[in-house]
């Protein structure tokens, strides 16, 4: 891997990472304009660079994952244990918002691997997700709740497994589908879309270095440490911009857009296929 298509699958990483989008589809295309070979590093190239996108979530909302004020009646006889509690609610939201993910990834890791290994499925999901962009604001329109509570966070964590079960759907967009779906604003919906990668995201990125570990293959990411460093800056800094952007942008519009960009998608992925061009998921 050279270090300009390093920089490439980065900005293709950071930009599409958080937007409902698909970055699996979009990762499909990059690497087949490309030509890159389908090798081993590559494919844990694609992975270990979400590394600096959600490096990027922890920084943009660096007080909700690190709160050091304490409540001064915390340690009140009375109150201390729920207050103190509560110092850690938002932990807790994310450790029940993943369990669905955690529990049936371990148990169909086997199948999702092997979906995700069909090209013509992503593309079939791009364009269905699309089309569900297209009419979600109108579907779903008694959302303006802005509070995630725990009964919320599992259910957003089981529509995040849609994602796993069909890839090319965007686990961006069936999270955030899934927050408005139980009330959230969009916006809320989206953050905590955000906020719930992060543990996914290191989770799939921890996976990647222990199977390099387990196969004794660790040297191969020393070998390409530089490509891997620069791959991490730029998803980090291209995916601050997309996600202060893709907030901003919800706050005054809809899913609209992003559903006619996916059908486009979708549809380009369809049309290099039907021309012979080989796409290979690395």
């Amino acid at each position: 891997m050279t270090v300009i298509e390093a920089i490439i699958l980065a900005i293709v990483e950071g930009l599409t990472e958080f937007l409902p989008v698909s970055s699996t589809g979009h990762m499909v295309i990059a690497q087949a304009l490309m030509g890159m070979e389908p090798t081993p590093y590559v494919k844990a190239f694609t992975v270990m660079i979400q590394f600096g996108a959600i490096l990027s979530v922890v920084v943009l909302y660096f007080k909700r994952f690190f709160r050091f004020d304490l409540p001064q009646d915390m340690w009140h006889e009375e109150r201390k244990w729920r207050r103190g509690l509560s110092r850690f609610r938002f932990y807790f939201l994310l450790v029940v918002g993943v369990v669905p993910a955690a529990i049936l990834g371990l148990l169909f890791n086997d199948w999702v691997d092997e979906a995700l290994g069909k090209v013509w499925i992503i593309a079939l999901n791009l364009l269905i997700g699309g089309v569900v962009m297209l009419f979600i604001d109108r579907l779903i329109r008694n959302n303006h709740k802005e509070e995630v509570t725990y009964g919320k966070a599992f259910a957003i964590g089981l529509f995040q497994t849609i994602a796993m079960f069909c890839p090319g759907m965007s686990r961006s967009m069936s999270t955030i589908v899934g927050g408005m779906s139980v009330g959230l604003k969009r916006e809320v919906a989206a953050e905590f879309s955000f906020f719930l990668a992060v543990p996914t995201m290191l989770g799939a990125f921890v996976l990647e270095v222990i199977k390099f570990w387990k196969s004794d293959t660790l040297y191969i990411l020393q070998e390409h440490w530089v490509t891997l460093l620069i791959g991490n800056v730029v998803s980090f800094i291209v995916a601050m911009v997309a996600i202060q952007t893709f907030i901003k942008y919800l706050k005054r519009h809809g899913f609209a857009a992003f559903g006619v960009y996916r059908i486009l998608v979708g549809g380009v992925i369809l049309v290099l296929m039907g021309m012979g061009v080989e796409l290979t998921l690395v």
